[in-house]
């Protein structure tokens, strides 16, 4: 149980949910959840060892995957214990700190990954529209100061949400998943949260948000000017460099809006439908990437095989 200092109304713990709703599910989701971060971590942590040891995939593309790859590698180790705990072993607490710790990783590991797909989304507009210019706009140096200002970023931006949080008293203390989301522990408040509100408005919009515009616009980019290629072949093929990209972006910016939404509108939707697409945004765009540019890319797929035939010698 959450115990509360009657003076500053702070829980020294939270209690953590499954998914309520599925009597008795704990020991095969546990399984499949156990599954699912081994994935992600062996995916991710290949991915990472092929591009710095691949000479074919020294190129701009693959660095920003590599650090996609790195973002959600911190997503899933922020979340691993928690979730862990609650599944496998049955134990539900987590200490207060914990959780305000928890959940800035989460957020900013997330903001983070969403910057990098934006990098992703130029190289490709770059690529596309301007091919021979490729590597003198896309240069590593470039490439590094992308990188950093997306952790930058969403670090700046998430440094308030446990401040914010940690200035609040509490009156409830049962959470909504496995694991400390932002929006999720700011409802067990009793105070005023109209400051954290407005916060993670602003957060959605100039992370989230701003982000997605831009891919959006830099894919329109990129359609007019493969339209402008004469032959068709030469349109299918670059469309093929761009659909492992816009698949990811589909899987990723598809649950979290869909759990924006549902955080808005929480008195309309069922728990275990708040709890199930809440483990989808965590979950399944860090085990599916890795997967989804190993099958698509013919790069990175003949990497793989160079590197089991050299494993097998």
């Amino acid at each position: 149980m959450s115990e509360f200092n009657t003076t500053t109304f702070q829980p020294s713990s939270f209690i953590l949910t499954g998914l309520r709703g599925l009597v008795g599910a704990r020991l095969w989701l546990g399984s499949l959840l156990s599954l699912m971060y081994v994935t992600t971590m062996a995916g991710n942590s290949m991915v990472m060892h092929l591009v710095r040891t691949e000479r074919s995939l020294q190129e701009p593309q693959y660095h920003f995957l590599s650090m996609l790859a790195v973002a959600d590698i911190i997503l899933s180790v922020s979340t691993l214990c928690s979730v862990l705990k609650v599944f496998v072993f049955g134990l539900c607490d987590i200490a207060f700190d914990s959780c305000l710790t928890q959940l800035f990783f989460i957020h900013t590991s997330s903001s983070t990954g969403s910057g990098i797909l934006l990098a992703m989304a130029f190289d490709r507009f770059v690529a596309i529209s301007h091919p021979l210019q490729y590597t003198t706009i896309l240069t590593n140096s470039r490439v590094t100061k992308m990188g950093l200002t997306a952790l930058l970023r969403g670090i700046a931006l998430m440094t308030p949400l446990p401040i914010l949080l940690k200035r609040l008293p509490f009156c409830k203390g049962t959470l909504s998943y496995s694991y400390c989301l932002h929006p999720n522990v700011m409802k067990l408040a009793c105070g005023q949260v109209k400051i954290n509100i407005f916060y993670g408005l602003v957060l959605v919009i100039l992370s989230f948000g701003v982000d997605f515009l831009l891919i959006a616009i830099s894919y329109a980019l990129i359609f007019q000017a493969v339209m402008g290629i004469a032959s068709r072949e030469g349109r299918m093929k670059a469309l093929n460099t761009c659909l492992s990209h816009i698949f990811i972006v589909i899987i990723y910016y598809g649950p979290l809006l869909a759990i924006t939404v549902m955080h808005r509108i929480s008195h309309r939707s069922s728990p275990l439908a708040h709890a199930v697409l809440g483990n989808i945004y965590l979950f399944m765009p860090p085990m599916l990437n890795p997967i989804v540019y190993s099958l698509k890319t013919k790069q990175i797929r003949a990497a793989l095989r160079k590197s089991f035939n050299m494993q097998r010698q």
